[in-house]
Protein backbone atom coordinates (compact mmCIF):
# COMPACT_ATOMS: atom_id res chain seq x y z
CA UNK A 1 0.00 0.00 0.00
CA UNK A 2 1.69 3.46 -0.99
CA UNK A 3 1.76 5.81 1.68
CA UNK A 4 -0.94 8.30 2.33
CA UNK A 5 0.13 11.72 2.00
CA UNK A 6 0.49 14.33 5.41
CA UNK A 7 -2.74 16.02 5.88
CA UNK A 8 -0.91 18.90 7.53
CA UNK A 9 1.27 19.49 4.67
CA UNK A 10 -1.75 19.56 2.28
CA UNK A 11 -3.33 22.35 4.55
CA UNK A 12 -0.21 23.95 4.72
CA UNK A 13 -0.27 23.69 1.03
CA UNK A 14 -3.84 25.11 0.65
CA UNK A 15 -3.12 27.78 3.37
CA UNK A 16 -0.07 29.27 0.95
CA UNK A 17 -2.25 29.08 -1.78
CA UNK A 18 -4.94 31.34 -0.45
CA UNK A 19 -3.02 33.93 1.79
CA UNK A 20 -0.21 34.43 -0.89
CA UNK A 21 2.19 34.10 1.91
CA UNK A 22 4.03 31.15 4.49
CA UNK A 23 4.21 34.17 6.79
CA UNK A 24 0.27 34.89 6.96
CA UNK A 25 -0.47 31.20 6.51
CA UNK A 26 1.84 30.68 9.09
CA UNK A 27 -0.29 33.30 11.21
CA UNK A 28 -3.43 31.68 10.02
CA UNK A 29 -2.61 27.68 11.14
CA UNK A 30 -0.43 29.08 14.29
CA UNK A 31 2.44 28.05 13.48
CA UNK A 32 6.29 29.16 12.69
CA UNK A 33 7.04 30.33 9.13
CA UNK A 34 9.87 27.27 9.04
CA UNK A 35 7.62 24.82 9.98
CA UNK A 36 5.09 26.18 7.22
CA UNK A 37 7.91 26.30 4.88
CA UNK A 38 8.93 22.36 5.70
CA UNK A 39 5.14 21.48 4.94
CA UNK A 40 5.45 22.74 1.94
CA UNK A 41 8.79 21.57 0.59
CA UNK A 42 7.80 17.83 2.18
CA UNK A 43 4.48 17.86 -0.31
CA UNK A 44 6.46 19.07 -2.96
CA UNK A 45 9.07 16.16 -2.35
CA UNK A 46 6.00 13.57 -1.78
CA UNK A 47 4.25 14.47 -5.25
CA UNK A 48 6.87 15.55 -7.14
CA UNK A 49 5.77 19.30 -7.90
CA UNK A 50 6.92 22.37 -7.97
CA UNK A 51 4.26 24.01 -6.01
CA UNK A 52 5.27 27.80 -6.00
CA UNK A 53 7.57 30.20 -7.14
CA UNK A 54 8.76 33.38 -5.55
CA UNK A 55 7.86 36.76 -7.02
CA UNK A 56 8.47 40.45 -5.69
CA UNK A 57 4.92 40.19 -4.43
CA UNK A 58 5.38 37.00 -2.36
CA UNK A 59 4.22 33.76 -3.97
CA UNK A 60 2.37 32.44 -6.75
CA UNK A 61 1.21 28.79 -7.48
CA UNK A 62 3.13 27.60 -10.24
CA UNK A 63 0.77 25.41 -13.31
CA UNK A 64 1.38 22.41 -11.16
CA UNK A 65 0.30 24.37 -8.20
CA UNK A 66 -2.85 25.69 -9.94
CA UNK A 67 -3.91 22.10 -11.09
CA UNK A 68 -3.33 20.53 -7.84
CA UNK A 69 -5.04 22.97 -5.62
CA UNK A 70 -8.32 21.87 -6.56
CA UNK A 71 -7.89 18.61 -5.40
CA UNK A 72 -5.89 19.37 -2.60
CA UNK A 73 -8.94 21.48 -1.04
CA UNK A 74 -11.19 18.25 -1.80
CA UNK A 75 -9.09 16.17 0.62
CA UNK A 76 -9.46 18.72 3.76
CA UNK A 77 -13.06 19.21 2.60
CA UNK A 78 -13.82 14.79 2.72
CA UNK A 79 -11.62 14.94 6.24
CA UNK A 80 -14.18 17.86 7.40
CA UNK A 81 -17.05 15.64 6.22
CA UNK A 82 -15.44 12.81 8.06
CA UNK A 83 -14.88 14.62 11.11
CA UNK A 84 -18.80 15.73 10.79
CA UNK A 85 -19.98 11.92 10.04
CA UNK A 86 -17.91 11.04 13.16
CA UNK A 87 -19.18 13.70 15.58
CA UNK A 88 -22.73 12.66 14.67
CA UNK A 89 -22.33 9.02 15.00
CA UNK A 90 -21.08 9.47 18.72
CA UNK A 91 -23.94 11.64 19.52
CA UNK A 92 -21.30 14.43 21.00
CA UNK A 93 -20.17 17.46 19.14
CA UNK A 94 -16.61 18.55 20.41
CA UNK A 95 -14.20 20.94 18.51
CA UNK A 96 -13.12 24.59 18.60
CA UNK A 97 -15.04 27.34 17.35
CA UNK A 98 -13.00 30.74 16.47
CA UNK A 99 -15.84 33.70 16.71
CA UNK A 100 -14.90 36.93 15.37
CA UNK A 101 -16.19 39.32 18.15
CA UNK A 102 -17.09 43.64 17.92
CA UNK A 103 -18.02 46.70 20.29
CA UNK A 104 -18.61 45.59 23.27
CA UNK A 105 -19.55 42.10 24.80
CA UNK A 106 -22.72 43.30 26.48
CA UNK A 107 -24.28 44.67 23.33
CA UNK A 108 -23.88 40.90 21.47
CA UNK A 109 -24.69 39.03 24.62
CA UNK A 110 -21.58 37.42 24.25
CA UNK A 111 -21.76 36.27 27.99
CA UNK A 112 -25.00 34.67 27.58
CA UNK A 113 -24.29 33.25 24.37
CA UNK A 114 -20.69 31.34 25.81
CA UNK A 115 -22.98 30.36 28.92
CA UNK A 116 -25.78 28.53 26.81
CA UNK A 117 -23.25 26.79 24.80
CA UNK A 118 -20.85 25.44 27.61
CA UNK A 119 -24.25 24.11 29.30
CA UNK A 120 -25.83 22.62 26.13
CA UNK A 121 -22.05 21.43 24.34
CA UNK A 122 -19.57 21.03 26.97
CA UNK A 123 -16.79 19.52 23.81
CA UNK A 124 -17.14 22.77 22.14
CA UNK A 125 -14.14 24.66 22.74
CA UNK A 126 -14.61 28.75 21.84
CA UNK A 127 -11.18 30.82 20.67
CA UNK A 128 -12.54 34.66 20.91
CA UNK A 129 -11.21 37.19 18.26
CA UNK A 130 -11.61 40.90 18.48
CA UNK A 131 -11.86 43.57 15.43
CA UNK A 132 -13.68 45.81 13.74
CA UNK A 133 -16.64 44.34 11.42
CA UNK A 134 -14.61 44.59 8.11
CA UNK A 135 -11.64 42.86 9.88
CA UNK A 136 -14.57 40.18 10.62
CA UNK A 137 -15.50 40.03 7.69
CA UNK A 138 -11.54 39.51 6.20
CA UNK A 139 -10.77 37.12 8.59
CA UNK A 140 -14.25 35.18 8.30
CA UNK A 141 -12.77 34.98 3.85
CA UNK A 142 -9.35 34.46 4.91
CA UNK A 143 -10.97 31.72 7.58
CA UNK A 144 -8.98 32.56 10.66
CA UNK A 145 -12.19 32.72 12.15
CA UNK A 146 -15.24 30.26 11.72
CA UNK A 147 -18.21 32.48 11.91
CA UNK A 148 -18.25 36.06 13.25
CA UNK A 149 -20.63 39.40 14.23
CA UNK A 150 -20.67 42.01 11.68
CA UNK A 151 -21.96 45.45 11.44
CA UNK A 152 -23.92 46.44 8.99
CA UNK A 153 -26.65 48.49 6.97
CA UNK A 154 -29.62 46.66 6.95
CA UNK A 155 -29.92 47.29 3.22
CA UNK A 156 -26.69 45.33 3.07
CA UNK A 157 -27.69 41.73 4.60
CA UNK A 158 -27.86 39.46 1.41
CA UNK A 159 -25.30 41.59 -0.49
CA UNK A 160 -22.11 41.87 1.97
CA UNK A 161 -19.42 41.59 -0.65
CA UNK A 162 -17.35 38.06 -1.05
CA UNK A 163 -16.36 35.78 -3.32
CA UNK A 164 -17.33 33.22 -0.87
CA UNK A 165 -21.30 32.70 -0.67
CA UNK A 166 -22.13 33.54 2.88
CA UNK A 167 -24.70 32.32 5.63
CA UNK A 168 -26.21 35.52 7.10
CA UNK A 169 -28.38 35.69 10.27
CA UNK A 170 -29.83 38.68 11.25
CA UNK A 171 -29.96 39.80 15.45
CA UNK A 172 -30.94 42.87 15.80
CA UNK A 173 -32.07 46.42 14.16
CA UNK A 174 -30.92 49.93 16.09
CA UNK A 175 -30.06 53.40 15.33
CA UNK A 176 -26.92 55.35 15.25
CA UNK A 177 -27.18 58.82 16.58
CA UNK A 178 -25.11 61.66 15.64
CA UNK A 179 -23.42 63.24 19.32
CA UNK A 180 -21.60 66.15 20.00
CA UNK A 181 -19.48 68.20 22.50
CA UNK A 182 -21.25 70.04 25.50
CA UNK A 183 -22.90 73.27 24.15
CA UNK A 184 -23.00 72.65 20.34
CA UNK A 185 -26.63 72.47 20.47
CA UNK A 186 -26.99 75.13 18.17
CA UNK A 187 -25.04 73.63 15.61
CA UNK A 188 -25.61 69.97 15.71
CA UNK A 189 -29.58 69.71 17.10
CA UNK A 190 -31.04 70.51 13.88
CA UNK A 191 -28.57 70.30 11.24
CA UNK A 192 -28.84 68.89 7.91
CA UNK A 193 -26.23 65.92 6.45
CA UNK A 194 -24.82 68.65 4.65
CA UNK A 195 -24.29 70.94 7.75
CA UNK A 196 -22.97 68.15 9.78
CA UNK A 197 -20.19 67.43 7.46
CA UNK A 198 -18.65 70.53 7.59
CA UNK A 199 -18.29 70.31 11.45
CA UNK A 200 -15.33 68.76 13.10
CA UNK A 201 -15.44 64.69 13.38
CA UNK A 202 -13.75 62.30 14.76
CA UNK A 203 -13.15 60.11 11.85
CA UNK A 204 -13.07 56.02 11.75
CA UNK A 205 -11.35 53.32 9.41
CA UNK A 206 -12.41 52.03 6.42
CA UNK A 207 -13.65 48.83 8.03
CA UNK A 208 -15.60 50.27 10.60
CA UNK A 209 -19.44 50.45 10.16
CA UNK A 210 -19.12 53.73 10.97
CA UNK A 211 -17.34 54.56 7.92
CA UNK A 212 -19.22 52.68 5.81
CA UNK A 213 -22.24 54.14 6.71
CA UNK A 214 -21.10 57.53 6.60
CA UNK A 215 -19.55 57.42 3.12
CA UNK A 216 -23.13 56.46 1.98
CA UNK A 217 -24.87 59.31 3.28
CA UNK A 218 -22.04 62.08 2.23
CA UNK A 219 -21.87 60.71 -1.20
CA UNK A 220 -25.98 61.19 -1.53
CA UNK A 221 -25.50 64.46 -0.10
CA UNK A 222 -21.92 65.54 -2.13
CA UNK A 223 -20.55 66.48 0.32
CA UNK A 224 -17.30 64.98 2.37
CA UNK A 225 -17.05 64.24 5.59
CA UNK A 226 -14.62 67.12 7.86
CA UNK A 227 -12.02 64.40 10.17
CA UNK A 228 -10.12 65.54 12.47
CA UNK A 229 -8.81 62.68 14.13
CA UNK A 230 -9.13 58.66 13.09
CA UNK A 231 -9.91 56.42 15.75
CA UNK A 232 -11.43 52.63 15.62
CA UNK A 233 -11.66 51.89 19.37
CA UNK A 234 -15.53 53.61 20.50
CA UNK A 235 -14.30 54.17 23.99
CA UNK A 236 -11.62 56.77 22.48
CA UNK A 237 -14.25 58.22 20.30
CA UNK A 238 -16.53 58.74 23.36
CA UNK A 239 -14.20 60.20 25.04
CA UNK A 240 -12.58 62.34 22.35
CA UNK A 241 -16.15 63.91 21.83
CA UNK A 242 -16.37 64.67 25.64
CA UNK A 243 -13.21 66.21 25.08
CA UNK A 244 -14.47 68.87 22.80
CA UNK A 245 -12.74 67.33 19.55
CA UNK A 246 -15.39 66.93 17.34
CA UNK A 247 -18.72 64.59 16.09
CA UNK A 248 -19.13 60.99 15.91
CA UNK A 249 -21.87 58.40 15.73
CA UNK A 250 -22.52 56.35 18.82
CA UNK A 251 -25.85 53.81 19.41
CA UNK A 252 -29.00 55.76 20.45
CA UNK A 253 -28.79 54.08 23.58
CA UNK A 254 -25.37 54.69 24.27
CA UNK A 255 -26.23 58.16 22.96
CA UNK A 256 -29.13 58.74 25.09
CA UNK A 257 -26.60 57.49 28.48
CA UNK A 258 -24.20 60.16 27.59
CA UNK A 259 -26.44 62.96 27.37
CA UNK A 260 -27.99 62.18 30.76
CA UNK A 261 -24.55 61.30 32.35
CA UNK A 262 -22.56 63.94 30.61
CA UNK A 263 -24.55 66.46 29.10
CA UNK A 264 -23.32 65.65 25.29
CA UNK A 265 -25.27 67.01 22.46
CA UNK A 266 -27.62 64.58 19.75
CA UNK A 267 -28.53 65.41 16.81
CA UNK A 268 -32.27 65.60 16.96
CA UNK A 269 -32.97 65.38 13.09
CA UNK A 270 -30.72 62.57 11.91
CA UNK A 271 -30.98 58.81 12.81
CA UNK A 272 -28.82 56.04 10.99
CA UNK A 273 -30.45 52.42 10.91
CA UNK A 274 -28.05 49.30 11.57
CA UNK A 275 -28.28 46.09 12.06
CA UNK A 276 -26.07 43.60 13.83
CA UNK A 277 -25.63 40.25 12.20
CA UNK A 278 -23.23 37.13 12.90
CA UNK A 279 -21.57 35.54 9.70
CA UNK A 280 -20.46 32.32 8.60
CA UNK A 281 -19.34 30.74 4.98
CA UNK A 282 -22.48 28.93 3.81
CA UNK A 283 -20.59 25.50 2.99
CA UNK A 284 -19.74 25.61 6.81
CA UNK A 285 -23.22 26.68 8.24
CA UNK A 286 -24.28 22.48 8.25
CA UNK A 287 -21.09 21.65 10.05
CA UNK A 288 -22.30 20.08 13.74
CA UNK A 289 -20.63 22.06 15.67
CA UNK A 290 -21.25 25.57 13.87
CA UNK A 291 -24.87 24.44 13.83
CA UNK A 292 -25.16 23.92 17.06
CA UNK A 293 -23.60 27.87 17.80
CA UNK A 294 -26.24 28.78 15.38
CA UNK A 295 -28.77 27.42 17.52
CA UNK A 296 -27.77 28.87 20.31
CA UNK A 297 -27.61 32.22 19.12
CA UNK A 298 -31.01 32.43 17.76
CA UNK A 299 -32.10 31.10 21.68
CA UNK A 300 -30.16 33.84 23.09
CA UNK A 301 -31.66 36.46 20.74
Amino acid sequence: MKRIFNPNNILAFVTVAREGSVSRAAEVLHLTQPAISHQIKRLSEETGITLFRRTAHGLDLTADGETLLPKAEQVLNAMADLRRIASTQSGQISGKLRIGTIVDPEFIRLGQLLSVLKKNHPGIVTELVHGISGEILDRLKRRTIDLGFYLCDPEEIGQIPSEQPLHTLKLAQFDYRVIAPVGWEARVANASWAELAALPWIGTTPVSVHNRLLTKIFARHGVVQNSMALVDHEASMLEMVRSGVGLSLCRESIALHQRQAYGLTICETQRIPACLCILALDAQKGVPIMAALLDQLEAVW
